[in-house]
Formats: C-alpha cells, structure tokens, sequence
C-alpha cells in the first residue's frame, strides 16, 4: 500500500501550489516539530520563539549573533481551521509564580514567526532587506504514530499489536483485554456490543502502557488516547483481532466489521493529517527523550528506536530543488535532538549523542541516503539546571542543581518540590552499544525538575529562557534560509 493515494497526491499539489502563490514577496518554512508524548514539544516550540522575539543569548545562531535579524514577530498562523498555539499561555506557565512546565498538547496548533533580517550578501543587502515567515505546528505525539498505519492492512496491524501485546512489559497491562478476546469469534457475526466492548478495553490497555512508559510502538492508534474532536465517534469502535494469515473476513463477520472500520480510521484521520501537515513540511526537527528510555531499561530503548523509525520511514527525505518539488515537497534538513540535556553534566552530552545515534540508526542512514542533511545533537530548549562539582570520599562528582519535581525520588529520598538539590544523575557509557544493551539501567538515574526561576517575573527585551544548544539548533535548521 503505497503512502499516498491520486487524490491525496493531487490534494498535495494543489496545497503545494497555494503554498508558493502565498510565498510570492514573503517566502515562508514550515518546520516540522516532530516527536512521540513527552519528548518536550510544546516546550521546543515556546522556547524557540521566545528566544528568537526576546533577543536570547544565541551566540551559535549565526544570523542572531551577526546582528542581522532586524525584527522578529508573531503574525496570524494562514492556515483557519487550525487553532493558534497557546505561546503566551505557555509562557505564562512557565515563568509565573507557581511555575511550571506546559501542559501536554491535546489538539493541533500553529503559530508563524516572522523575521526581518539583513542578507549576507553586498547586492541583495542593497537592494532591500529580507523576509521569511516559519509555520510551526504542534500537535500531540500520540497522532504521531498514526502514520505507519498507512502502510498496514488491518489484518497485518492486528498481528503487530497483539504481539506487542504479549511482551514481559505489556501483558500484564493487557489482561482484562486478552480475557475477553478469547470469547470472540472472529469469522463469525457479532452484535455491536462485542465490538464496543473490545475496543473500549483495547483503548484501556493503551492508557495502561502509556501512563507506565511500558511501550510506544504498541500505542496506535493515537486517537484512542488523544480523540480530539472524534470523542465518541464511531471511528474509534474497532480492536485487533487473533485472525489467521492468508484468509480473508468473511461476510458479515466481526472481523469485516473491524477491518472496515479500521480502514475507515486510516481513510478519515490518518491520511488527512500526513496529507494537510506532514507531507508539507521542509524542515524537520525530531525530538528524542533518550533519557527516559535508558531509564527504564533496554526494552523501552528499542521500542523507541523501532517506533521512531516507523514514523520517520512516513516522511519525504531529500534535497530541495525544482525537479524534486514537481513530485512533492521533500524534507532537505533533519535534526534528531537528544532532549533533557540538562539532567546530566555536559561530559555526558557526547555520550547521549552517540546513544541517540545508535538509537536510530537506521532512520538517520535512510535520510541521508535520500538526500538530506542530517545531525544529531543534545540539547535542552529550556535549562531547568545549571553545574557544580561535588566532593566525596576524596572523589569530585560532576553534578547538576536544580529544584526537583514534587515526587521525585532519589535513594529512598522523596523531593516535595521546593528545594534545590545538587544530584550526582551518573556516567553514560562511552560504547553505545553496552548503553542499549542495558548498561547504564543501573549507573544512571534521571529526574524531572522544575522550570528555573527567572529574577525578572516577566522577561523583557533581551532576557529570555537559559537552553542548551537551541543555538546550534537554530542555526542548522534557518541559517541558511536567512542568508
């Protein structure tokens, strides 16, 4: 099954075609911010604007320390029907009084970001000043991995999920769900009450994985958590099933009924949104919480890796060029961000790189293979911590300071939110390999921290969120674009 279909292909276009008539005298980027749940979106985005408006510290951001950016302003998102991203919301969360991070997104967003800014070169710096315009959207991560459903028949995604399923990490989540699975008949015909009844406790065991971190790549489809404006729909009534290889449903049977509904799913949600967002996009920055995943263990790294490629394998990789916009725009820069930099002392950030290499490591060599250009680095769009060095028993302990999150633990230690800590969070491995393979599950422990604190309540003109690398960030994914 291919990606896109004609008429998706044709829909494409015509965006595409409006999408350049719109550019005429003010060129525009769409930035895709791409990563799973909790990977830090929401927080990428806000600090990305505010750092760019504010006039942050960005010293790596070659266009911001030349001093070419003249004016940077928000303008209305061009796309109506999508809601505008709640920036000034986010800001306020972030630097209030009680503050804190961001809710996780709940529904699709857009902001654009102007920026005024004087060209590098002697003629076109005589001629005028430039203009470029970056839509940015977010979105939550678990519609993200909606998108390899494209590719699947039901009958394939069934197989993938109940194996998933019966992993050492998912099946104790899923026992209500199997429980009733084994009173189904799959080729026979069922009253509809089967068939709300299997999803609703399939969409409970998908709850369940979530809210314990036990798997990504068993979590589609992502509008069973995060419906949106399909709460209640009947989009949402279907469930794997136990059906065997190389049959078809059966007439009539509880099996036709779910893989028409599923194929209703992937018709009316899935393909519309790769088709209207991600198949429009120029730029991308992937978003990766390794941290995370080595704490929990070997598993979770693998499930994330394999979930990551599954989504990555959905986009257009490849250079930008005329020729190449007649088949469709094409991703030309891929920045895979390891995110959280700040919970470990920067000797590690190295390490973290390389693990996050390693990580995906196949979706990295497919992109640069097709033609983009690709880099991984760690970074923290917002720095919640800063360094210090500890002694004890006559060793210097590289550490990070920071106010924990209220319920963190550390050592049978329980933080309640308001102190600060220096925590010593341990040494990544220097072989990749070993990291994935488990090593670091008991050398390294990670914990949440409040968002710092700021002197001024309200930064003004010039102040604006500590990061880690945002710069550097910035600098590969727009520089280039405001030469």
């Amino acid at each position: 099954m291919s990606l896109t279909t004609v008429l998706d292909r044709t829909r494409i276009a015509m965006s595409e075609i409006a999408d350049y008539a719109g550019a005429l005298g003010n060129p525009a980027l769409r930035l895709g911010v791409t990563g799973l749940s909790r990977a830090g979106k929401t927080v990428f985005i806000t600090a990305l604007v505010h750092n760019i408006v504010h006039g942050g510290r960005l010293a790596l951001f070659d266009p911001a320390a030349e001093g070419r950016i003249r004016r940077a302003f928000l303008e209305p998102q061009p796309d109506d029907t999508v809601p505008r991203f709640a920036y000034e919301d986010h800001v306020e969360a972030l630097i209030g009084e009680d503050r804190r991070w961001p809710e996780s997104t709940h529904r699709m967003s857009q902001m654009r970001l102007t920026l005024d800014y004087e060209p590098e070169g002697f003629v076109a710096r005589n001629i005028g000043s430039g203009r470029l315009s970056i839509d940015i959207v977010d979105y939550p991560g678990e519609w993200l991995l909606d998108l390899p459903l494209m590719t699947r028949s039901y009958e394939e995604w069934s197989r993938t999920m109940l194996e998933a399923s019966r992993s050492a990490r998912c099946a104790p989540l899923a026992r209500d769900w199997h429980r009733h699975l084994a009173t189904l008949r799959p080729k026979e015909p069922a009253p509809e009450t089967d068939a709300v009844k299997d999803a609703e406790l399939f969409r409970a065991y998908l709850s369940a994985c979530r809210d314990a971190g036990a798997s990504f790549s068993a979590l589609p489809p992502g509008r069973f958590l995060m419906p949106g404006d399909l709460a209640g729909s009947p989009l949402l009534t279907f469930a794997p099933l136990p059906v065997p290889e190389g049959e078809t449903a059966p007439k009539g049977s509880l099996w036709a009924m779910m893989a028409r509904r599923y194929d209703a799913y992937v018709r009316h949600v899935v393909r519309p949104f790769f088709r209207d967002h991600f198949a429009r996009l120029d730029r991308q920055i992937v978003l990766v919480d390794a941290l995370t995943a080595l704490n929990a263990g070997p598993e979770a790294l693998q499930d994330l890796g394999r979930a990551l490629g599954d989504v990555l394998s959905c986009f257009r990789h490849g250079p930008a060029s005329w020729a190449a916009s007649l088949t469709g725009r094409r991703i030309d820069r891929i920045l895979f961000a390891a995110t959280k930099a700040d919970r470990l002392h920067h000797t590690s950030h190295d390490r973290l790189e390389t693990i996050t290499r390693a990580m995906i490591e196949t979706a990295l060599e497919r992109a640069e293979f097709a033609g983009s250009a690709v880099e991984v680095m760690a970074l923290a769009a917002i720095r919640a911590t800063r360094e210090t060095t500890v002694r004890q028993n006559g060793d210097a302990l590289p550490c990070i300071v920071g106010v924990p999150e209220a319920g963190e633990t550390i050592g049978g230690e329980t933080f309640d939110g308001s102190r600060e800590m220096a925590i010593f969070p341990g040494d990544l491995p220097d072989d990749p390999q070993a990291a994935l393979a488990g090593a670091a599950r008991d050398t390294v422990h990670f914990v949440r921290f409040r968002p710092p604190w700021f002197e001024a309540a309200g930064p003004g003109d010039g102040a604006s969120f500590p990061h880690i690398r945002l710069d550097r960030a910035l600098n590969f994914l727009l520089a280039d674009r405001l030469a």
